[in-house]
């Protein structure tokens, strides 16, 4: 299994401008991402940046990066952009967020498991159990529905499914809930296909990528963790992650 792993990163942020050399504890959060990725069992990590500074920054501390294009409308053509400059050849990629500087090697392989079989699936992705209502009710953390064999329905900012027979407080109580980690694992011959798409009203109102490959007939295999991320958008999330690192015993 030849799987590489690689972290799109954008020095532009509305939010938080410059997001992936912001220092989390002694160390940048892209460079917390990297060395997090290579505990996994990736074959190689490559961080996919738009910027010198981040692409100087993660070769400084003896990181690969490479310059991809400023026009790239999502992490998912950076990723490709990326992987074409590498010219190998790998049984998966695995597309792992910038701003998510607690990303689980155990995570990462989660993914790379479900390509170690005869048919791999043509995309996978994470999802973990929704333990609160401020989860469940969050649009800012997109919910999921899966059939019998884990294969991803749809994706939503709003709770699925909606159960009419009681009032929403108690939804928890009576059906297991599922959110979406964005954690993404492709196929190269589809990771080359669904960057060919245009955005699909599904997506358009949803506001997510994943969406377009559900209306376009691409199945995404889901694996489940129960591990928690935090991912960076806001000063917020930064002071949440410096808590976090404080608890885990870094300062």
């Amino acid at each position: 299994m030849h799987a590489i792993g690689i972290i799109p990163a954008r020095y532009a942020s509305t939010r938080l401008p410059g997001k992936p050399l912001i220092d989390l504890g002694g160390k940048s959060m892209i460079r917390r991402v990297v060395e997090q990725a290579q505990q996994s069992s990736l074959s190689r990590v490559v961080v996919a940046t738009d910027d010198e500074r981040i692409q100087q920054h993660v070769e400084s501390f003896g990181g690969e990066a490479l310059l991809t294009a400023s026009t790239h409308p999502s992490g998912t053509d950076r990723v490709r952009d990326a992987y074409q400059q590498l010219g190998v050849t790998a049984d998966c990629i695995i597309n792992i967020q910038g701003d998510e500087p607690f990303i689980h090697p155990a995570q990462i392989d989660a993914l790379v498991q479900l390509f170690n079989r005869s048919a791999p699936p043509q995309l996978a992705t994470l999802v973990k159990p929704v333990v609160s209502d401020e989860e469940l009710f969050s649009p800012h953390l997109p919910k999921v529905v899966l059939d019998t064999q884990g294969y991803a329905m749809y994706f939503s900012r709003h709770p699925l499914p909606y159960q009419r027979q009681y009032p929403s407080a108690d939804w928890l109580l009576h059906h297991r809930y599922l959110r979406h980690i964005g954690l993404y694992a492709y196929r190269p011959d589809v990771l080359e296909e669904i960057t060919q798409l245009s955005p699909s009203p599904l997506e358009l109102a949803e506001s997510l990528e994943q969406l377009r490959w559900l209306e376009n007939g691409y199945r995404i295999l889901t694996a489940e963790t129960e591990l928690a991320t935090l991912g960076i958008d806001t000063p917020e999330d930064v002071e949440r992650a410096l808590l976090q690192l404080k608890a885990n015993g870094e300062e």
